[in-house]
């Protein structure tokens, strides 16, 4: 007889899934964690995501749903304190959540599943302190990230990957957001294929839905007439928007006419080595003589990434660098093509010639030329359209956790 899971500690250590995505650290990891998590309590299994307390005003415990409690770890200074630095804090994080386990009953906790390897590290320690099994999703993987470094860019350092082959080599099981993560994990950290299982993330499919295109560009006071290409996400140089800004401006060199009605839209704010420069697309956009077109949009709440995306002709996904790429999920759930770098998870989340375009490499020439292909094609990107609405929904995020709950019964079962 399986045994039953009652309670299960998530450990999100360097950015909580209460921030919003698109500032700082906060990402598709965020949102991967809020749905799972909340989908994992519906089934009767209570959640705590255990992050580090990144404001002097955060409580202690914060009731996210029901049955999911976000529970924040003093270490180190509140703020300033980057990604980068997280590894001093390591101690003094895997601390206060022996401290807090300590403070329950024994056996409180029957699995840990940790997301990104500064996580994996501490739930190494607690795996072993508790007695309990660790699954561990690397979502990006320094060797990877490397692999394909944009310009100016810095390589991730060697205490990262050295931790995430600790963290491969004690981890029960190891969640690949696709099959080529999985490869990666297998051929780049020596992880044993047995303990390996792919699963896809999701999308959520009844807020990202098609809409009206006119009245979506009404609210956000955009010409129905206009021709819209949308970037969301991070800025900086692994998400590569500067791509969207030169394929634009090659667009324009090639048919001046189209500036009158080009409208580009950058929504996201500066992170990780972007941080170094952040007004540097808004010099780009200056440069290129398309300042005019360019809207810049910070990070927004759903609905108004919903209104984006329902007012877009595409989204270009242009990373140099990704896991999966929550983004072009969304945007397709919203019936908007994609076009993508044919990168990483991208070549799983966009179904090329039916959802979407994939572009090979970062050749401005290149990404104009697929764009105005989606743009001056109707019939092309009805056909995208369509497809993009079929492709995004086989990805709901219900199926990712049940998917996610059958590897951890295996855990907790010892198989």
């Amino acid at each position: 007889m399986d045994k039953k899971i009652n309670r299960i500690a998530i450990l999100s250590i360097h950015t909580s899934p209460l921030h919003q995505p698109g500032f700082g650290d906060s990402g598709g990891m965020n949102v991967y964690i809020a749905e799972t998590a909340k989908r994992i309590a519906a089934r009767g299994i209570e959640v705590e995501i255990f992050t580090r307390a990144t404001t002097a005003a955060d409580p202690e415990v914060v009731e996210y749903i029901p049955g999911v409690k976000v529970r924040h770890i003093p270490a180190g200074p509140f703020e300033g304190l980057s990604k980068e630095e997280l590894p001093a804090q390591l101690c003094a994080v895997t601390a206060g959540l022996l401290r807090a386990e300590a403070a329950k009953d024994i056996g409180f906790y029957d699995l840990i599943h940790s997301h990104y390897w500064l996580s994996g590290q501490v739930g190494w320690i607690a795996k072993e302190r508790w007695g309990v099994p660790l699954v561990h999703t690397m979502h990006t993987m320094a060797r990877v990230k490397n692999a394909a470094l944009a310009a100016g860019d810095s390589p991730e350092p060697a205490v990262r990957e050295i931790g995430e082959e600790q963290v491969v080599e004690i981890a029960d099981y190891l969640v690949a957001n696709t099959e080529q993560e999985a490869t990666e994990l297998i051929e780049l950290y020596h992880a044993q294929p047995k303990r390996v299982r792919v699963i896809n993330p999701g999308v959520d499919l009844d807020a990202f839905v098609p809409g009206d295109q006119e009245a979506a560009r009404n609210l956000l006071g955009i010409d129905t007439a206009a021709k819209v290409l949308l970037f969301v996400g991070r800025i900086q140089p692994l998400k590569a928007p500067d791509v969207l800004l030169k394929a634009a401006a090659e667009l324009v060199k090639q048919n001046p006419d189209i500036r009158k009605d080009l409208v580009v839209a950058i929504c996201g704010g500066p992170s990780g080595s972007g941080l170094d420069e952040p007004d540097a697309l808004h010099r780009l956009a200056n440069e290129l003589g398309i300042s005019e077109q360019v809207r810049f949009v910070p990070p927004i709440n759903r609905q108004e990434l919903v209104n984006w995306f329902q007012a877009a002709d595409l989204c270009a996904v242009p990373s140099h660098s990704e896991s999966f790429g929550l983004v072009a999920l969304e945007s397709q759930a919203c019936g908007t093509p994609v076009i993508a770098t044919r990168v990483g998870g991208l070549t799983t989340t966009v179904a090329e010639g039916l959802s979407g375009l994939l572009v090979d490499g970062h050749n401005p020439a290149d990404w104009a030329m697929a764009i105005d292909q989606v743009l001056s094609d109707k019939d092309l990107s009805q056909r995208l359209r369509n497809g993009a609405i079929s492709h995004a929904a086989k990805f709901g995020w219900d199926r990712t956790t049940d998917e996610l709950l059958d590897v951890y019964q295996h855990a907790v079962s010892g198989d």
